[in-house]
Parts: C-alpha cells; sequence; structure tokens
C-alpha cells in the first residue's frame, strides 16, 4: 500500500518538476540509438536498462536513469529513496531529493541502515551528480565508474 501510495506521488509531481524545475534541454537520441552504441559504453547501458524494465527516455530526466544505471540501482521504492540517499551523499541538494528522503524515512523507518549506507557510498565517491551525461554516452561505463569511484 505505501509503495502505491509513494509511486503516485511521482507520478503527480514529475511533470511539474519537469516544467519547472528541469533547466536542461531534452536529450535527442532514442532508445533504439542507445542500443547501436558499443556495448561496454554508458549509452548502450542504459538502453539496455530502459529495455529490461519497459521504460521510455524521459524528456529532461534522462540524467535520473544515467544514476540507475551507474550506481547498479534498482527500481523498487526502496531502491529509488536509496539512490536520492547515494546522490544526498554526492552533494546533490534539491526539494524533490529533500522530500522523498523525508517521506521515504518515515514510510521506511527499517531500512534506515541501508539508506545511511548508501549516503556513505554516495559521500566516498567523487563528485558525478551535476554531469551532462548526454556527452558522455559513448564512454565505457567502467571507466566512468572507476573515475568517479562509483560502488
Amino acid at each position: 500500500m505505501k509503495e502505491l501510495f509513494i509511486e503516485k506521488l511521482y507520478e503527480i509531481s514529475k511533470k511539474p518538476y519537469q516544467k519547472f524545475f528541469k533547466k536542461n534541454k531534452p536529450w535527442t537520441i532514442s532508445k533504439s540509438e542507445l542500443l547501436t552504441l558499443p556495448k561496454e559504453s554508458l549509452g548502450f547501458h542504459l538502453g539496455c536498462f530502459l529495455i529490461k524494465y519497459n521504460f521510455e527516455i524521459q524528456p529532461k530526466l534522462e540524467d535520473h536513469d544515467v544514476i540507475h544505471v551507474l550506481t547498479n540501482t534498482g527500481i523498487s521504492v526502496k531502491e529509488e529513496i536509496g539512490m536520492q540517499y547515494y546522490l544526498f551523499g554526492n552533494g546533490k541538494r534539491s526539494l524533490y531529493l529533500y522530500l522523498v528522503m523525508i517521506s521515504g524515512t518515515c514510510f521506511y523507518p527499517t531500512e534506515i541502515k541501508y539508506f545511511i549506507d548508501k549516503y556513505q557510498r554516495g559521500k566516498s565517491a567523487h563528485k558525478f551528480h551535476y554531469i551532462d551525461y548526454s556527452k558522455m554516452l559513448q564512454i565505457p561505463i567502467v571507466r566512468i565508474q572507476e573515475t568517479f569511484k562509483i560502488k
């Protein structure tokens, strides 16, 4: 029940967040084009992630799925909250991040150790939350992860 509630909140907040808070331009690459990139590239891995979960590229929110791919984070509600903790540890600050962390902690108080672990991992990585990944799609994913110490 709480998962459905949180997912509904996300769906309601996604469109205003895209429109009013995300200032970047939408990417001009399609899911099928991502899959034509070299198999070791970030772009190819992103394309595989989108196919695996039957997702489409969300304009102006592409980086969110890239973070999933780079950090090897799943898509369950708990993992989504954990990813926000990871990003907070990495230095990201936004109203949306705070809302997810606060509501997530309230709904999942028994997962606090998991969230703290994600925070610590984000803190130990080099800052990468702000990068324009559209320019890095051809780069091998392992090289990006090693460069930024993403675990």
